[in-house]
């Protein structure tokens, strides 16, 4: 990590300085107050949870044992004593903290800081079945997994994560549809042999790396090179990251050398920097001061790895034409396919709910496990849940959405096995630590704005007195230092 800072109290010590804050702002901010399971505060916040347990009693099978699945089978653990819980995941291996990715493929961090066995962080008294559920029942309350095992249950929580989609774009059809995690190293030879990566999955992020390095050097050397860095049409876990990785490359070039040489194009399919007004603005002003190149509502539909050529869906204008139906004149998008050369590119794939999920009983049209946005209840069947990225709400999919949820959900299954309604709501809140330089991060904190009156786009909602829209160095050591252990020794505790 940040080889200049040889202890938290001198970390503490430059936030003070940096910040100009007294240091009792500057541990709230740093989230010592409140993250209590960092310290010697575990045992309070367990004795805390302990004294509020329920006695429900009931089996509860938990689909997906990431952070989001683990989570909710710790926190249900401490909540209630009479509970059978089940937790159905295939992989031996998880990911503690999924935004390391972006350090890995632009900064010093190593896959070794991110991944931990499943194993070490199942609860005590929870029964994982190391297995895939291929098939949902939810009128039987029961699911079937790969192995042929049936698993019944009183509730049901969807935890599952999202596939990368790789083979939506012409060109890495060899690629395919990949995890996060996995045997993926042939993945990320294909892009390879094109200079390009994608920090979604883990081999993907240390091959990011390797690219990055390359293209610095030949901007070094005095070669003219571009870098181009996509975003898809679909929605996505970590929206930030095409982001990061640009802001870091610019970072590491000013840093390295050879920044000059370098052209850096985003190329988003959507119009904006970012759903909430304020935090477009100030992106799109760090755009501007960084020489930054940007194209709007331009997805990316192939590649040719061979000759290095992008090729994007461009519609960003649209022509009147005659509707007969409704006898006026309507606007169409206008579509128009372009070719971009590039020396080095980052793509972000498509992503989509596996169609295990998606296309099953629990499942929708769209894909995703449609629930009430706010309970995370599912909209047919009063017995199933679902939180993280596989549920249908709107907003962010990230690991400061999940925090949020798990918490309902825990609460609401708890209130459904006592045979009450549910009542705990999810406020929408998700959290983007938006890297914007070595050193830097913007903590992008938004929420719904007005669910009463069905307004669920997002409004900005600060948790530190700090304008939040200014990079700061405080959030960068919050980044880097404490969210993986508040991620892994908190929330996967379910605690934090």
């Amino acid at each position: 990590m940040d080889k200049e800072i040889k202890s938290f109290e001198e970390a503490l010590e430059e936030v003070r300085h940096k910040e100009g804050l007294s240091r009792r702002d500057a541990l709230k901010i740093m989230g010592i107050s409140s993250a209590a399971v960092l310290t010697g505060g575990v045992s309070q916040a367990k004795a805390a949870t302990e004294a509020k347990a329920s006695g429900a009693k009931g089996r509860v099978l938990i689909v997906g044992g990431g952070l989001a699945g683990m989570s909710t089978a710790a926190r249900l653990m401490r909540q209630a004593d009479g509970l059978q819980i089940t937790v159905v995941e295939p992989n031996p291996r998880s990911v503690s903290y999924q935004p390391g990715l972006t350090l890995i493929g632009g900064y010093e961090w190593q896959p070794s800081d991110i991944l931990y066995q499943t194993a070490d962080f199942v609860p005590s008294g929870v029964t994982w079945v190391q297995d895939k559920v291929v098939e949902f029942d939810p009128k039987g309350n029961k699911v079937k997994t790969a192995k042929g095992k049936t698993i019944e249950y009183d509730v049901m929580i969807v935890a599952g994560g999202l596939e990368l989609a790789f083979d939506k774009i012409k060109g890495l059809e060899e690629v395919g549809t990949l995890y996060t995690l996995g045997q993926n190293e042939k993945a990320a030879q294909i892009l390879a042999k094109g200079n390009a990566a994608s920090l979604y999955f883990v081999d993907g992020a240390v091959q990011m790396k390797k690219n990055l390095a390359a293209f610095i050097e030949a901007a070094k050397s005095g070669k003219k090179v571009k870098g181009i860095y996509t975003h898809p049409n679909t929605p996505i876990k970590c929206g930030g990251a095409p982001k990061k990785i640009l802001f870091l490359t610019d970072s590491n070039l000013r840093i390295k050398g050879g920044r000059e040489n370098a052209e850096l194009v985003f190329y988003p399919n959507g119009g904006k920097m970012f759903g909430v007004p304020e935090y477009h603005e100030a992106i799109l002003k760090l755009f501007h001061e960084k020489d930054l190149k940007y194209h709007y509502k331009h997805n990316l539909i192939g590649i040719d790895l061979d000759k290095k050529i992008a090729i994007f869906d461009k519609h960003d204008r649209t022509k009147k034409v005659y509707d007969p139906d409704l006898e006026e004149e309507v606007e169409e998008v206008i579509h128009e396919t372009v070719e971009v050369p590039y020396d080095m590119i980052h793509i972000t794939p498509p992503m989509k709910a596996p169609d295990l999920i998606g296309k099953s009983p629990v499942g929708s049209s769209k894909g995703f496990v449609p629930v009430n946005f706010e309970t995370l209840q599912h909209v047919k069947y009063k017995n199933v849940f679902a939180l993280g990225d596989i549920a249908a709400v709107p907003l962010g999919k990230t690991g400061g959405s999940a925090r949020k949820q798990y918490k309902v959900v825990v609460d609401n299954v708890i209130a459904v096995l006592e045979g009450k309604e549910p009542k705990a709501k999810y406020n929408g809140y998700t959290v983007c630590p938006l890297i914007t330089e070595i050193g830097k991060v913007m903590l992008a904190e938004f929420k719904w704005a007005d669910p009463a009156n069905g307004d669920y786009h997002g409004v900005v909602a600060p948790s530190f007195p700090l304008d939040p829209t200014k990079p700061r160095w405080i959030y960068w050591l919050l980044k880097v230092y404490l969210l993986k252990p508040m991620t892994q020794y908190g929330m996967l505790k379910g605690l934090a």
